[in-house]
Parts: C-alpha cells; structure tokens; sequence
C-alpha cells in the first residue's frame, strides 16, 4: 500500500472573499480522499491571526474562537502546533492569498503547493496587469482604462469627464485587485459615476474602467504546468444585469449551463485562448479563465483570469472538468500532483547537481 500524502489546507484569510473561501476549503476538504490523503487544515481569520483547526467544515464562529498565532518569527504569539505536511493547499480567494503574497511565503520556506507560483499568482491578481500582458500577447481584451487613487485627488472633474467621453453606456468600475464580484459596479447613467468610483477605491487604490459587452458570459477551467489543457466551456446566465457577488454567494438565483451550448469552432477558440492566457501569465496548477461572446459580431473577448478559481459545490472550476471527464476528487489528486511535479522541478533548477 502506498503512504498517505499529507495534505494542508489553508483558508480564510483577511480579503473580502473570507467567507468565501471558508466555503471553498469545506468544499476540497470533503472532495480530497481521505484513503490517499491526511488532511490538516489551518485557519486564518480576518485579522491574519493563524489556528490549527480540525476541518473546515464547522461553523465561523466556531472557527473563530480559541487562540491565534502569528507566523512570524519576533512575535511573541508565534506559538503553533507543528504540522507534518507534504504539500500546502491554499484556499485563500483574493488579496493576502491569490496575490503571490502566501505563494512567495511557501517559496521561502521550500515547500511544495498547490497553483501558481508567485509572479503568475501576482499577475493575475491584478487585473490591470493581466489585461496588458495577455493583450501584448495578442488576446482580445475587453477595452479599459485604468485610475490611480493619487491620481485622482484634485482631478475628478477631469477624470469624471474622460470617462463619460471613453465609455458608452453601460460599463463597468470596478476595483483592479479583487475577486467574487466585490466592489464593482455597473455604470448605467452618468449620475452614478462618482459613487461607482468611491465603492471601488474602498477596495484598492488602482481601479479598472472597463467596457460593457452585450452578449454572453462564458468561463473555462485550465489545469496542468508546462502543457495545460482547458476544460468545456460554461455559460452563466445572471438572475440580475450581472453576476454580483449577493447573487454568487447569498442568494444563488443565477442559472448555469455546463457545458455552454456553443458550436465547436467557438468552443475550440475559447479553449485555445485560455490556455494561451494561461501560459501568458506563466501561471502553473489551475486557473479559470472568463469571457464574453458578443451578441452581434460573436467576436470572443478575454476578460480575467483566476488563479484559485472558486471550489465551493457550485463552482464553475470544478463542475466544468466534472463534465469534462474529471470528477473533483481526481481533480483535486491531480492538482496535489501538479504541485508535487512543479516543486522537484524548483529544486533541480536551484539546487543543480
């Protein structure tokens, strides 16, 4: 019999996608299979405090009570039960654990983990970024435009004017560092623009003006390192005019079709684009790569990429390779594996023989 891999999940964390991740770690945690695996889980709640924890799966409240320790080194509280572990998986959605920042501490510590390593992770966080590159690339990019906080003080009358100039109505503002839908709005007359900016730079300081596109709002997953391979499109059709987060993780009126039903010149283009944003990022492990097909021209435009994909039951991540051909338990196996393949590789790389 082969040994059990031990596996640790992280979850939680200080973003705005805390709650979020709680379920997505609940989620991995009774997908992972426990005759291959051990599974630790640590906990890390909205201030950045850490805990040992039994499973993900119980309450917050009870998640959140106890004592918390830091992780570093000159801080008093940092005092935590040792944890034997072949592989980390984080399950951190959104800044302080999608950004590179928990990617760059595995680096550090020169431990194998599950996704994409730090300036892939980085990238991809920021959606300025990615649509630069992936456009330096040659991917249709969504138009966009993007505003500094510092830049705004004591130009709003100005910035307010360039963007009523730039943009037809609707479109969409929307912090450039942040996921599940939080802070964005959808611009549909003028007299919204400035709150649509302030509820944006609530989240960060760099935010994205971005175009409007009538048509459909297709997602597919990519998994692997060197040679990804992409998932069957899927469609998400909004209970509202988009798909927010309240209708993502609260109300849950929005309706899916997985597969998307598309031709299968569209579906090719839409694979072969998600693996080339994939690799434009030199992302590794997984990510969801989303879309628009607009209604009229049915031209297909890149709008993001996700590096650690939603893995609650309603996902799109993982029902997309369900259908696929791969259940979530086999993904999940694969995705350790990955981590596993990309960390040797690391090793050989720095430490030749």
């Amino acid at each position: 019999m082969k040994k059990k891999l031990n596996i640790t999940l992280i979850f939680g964390g200080r973003s705005a996608e805390h709650e979020v991740s709680l379920r997505s770690a609940a989620a991995v945690y009774s997908n992972l299979n426990n005759k291959k695996f051990n599974i630790s889980s640590i906990f890390i709640n909205k201030t950045g405090q850490w805990k040992n924890v039994e499973s993900p799966l119980f309450p917050s409240r009870d998640l959140n009570q106890g004592r918390f320790s830091s992780f570093l080194p000159w801080d008093k509280s940092s005092q935590t039960e040792k944890i034997k572990s072949d592989v980390y998986f984080p399950v951190l959605h959104g800044p302080f654990g999608e950004d590179g920042t928990i990617q760059g501490f595995f680096e550090i510590a020169d431990v194998p983990y599950v996704g994409a390593a730090v300036l892939a992770s980085a990238v991809g966080m920021d959606k300025a970024m990615t649509k630069s590159i992936c456009r330096a690339k040659g991917l249709p990019v969504v138009r966009y435009q993007v505003i500094m906080e510092e830049n705004r003080k004591g130009q709003k009358e100005g910035i307010l004017e360039n963007i009523k100039k730039g943009f037809q109505m609707p479109f969409y503002i929307k912090p450039a560092n942040m996921g599940s839908s939080v802070g964005i709005t959808k611009v549909y007359h003028t007299g919204k623009i400035e709150y649509a900016l302030e509820k944006a730079f609530r989240h960060d300081r760099k935010i994205l003006i971005e175009e409007g596109i009538s048509g459909r709002e297709l997602e597919c997953s990519v998994l692997g390192n060197e040679n990804p391979r992409a998932s069957l499109p899927g469609e998400i059709i909004p209970f509202r005019d988009y798909y927010d987060y309240k209708d993502k993780y609260i109300e849950g009126k929005t309706s899916f079709k997985i597969p998307a039903k598309l031709p299968q010149d569209i579906i090719q283009e839409i694979q072969s684009l998600a693996v080339k944003a994939f690799k434009a990022i030199d992302c590794s492990g997984m990510a969801r790569v989303d879309f628009f097909l607009q209604e009229k021209s049915k031209k297909i435009f890149f709008s993001e990429i996700n590096t650690i994909p939603g893995f609650t039951e309603i996902s799109m991540y993982p029902k997309l390779w369900e259908v696929s051909g791969l259940a979530f338990p086999d993904l999940l196996e694969k995705l350790i594996r990955l981590a596993l393949k990309k960390h040797g590789q690391r090793k050989r790389n720095i430490h030749p023989k």
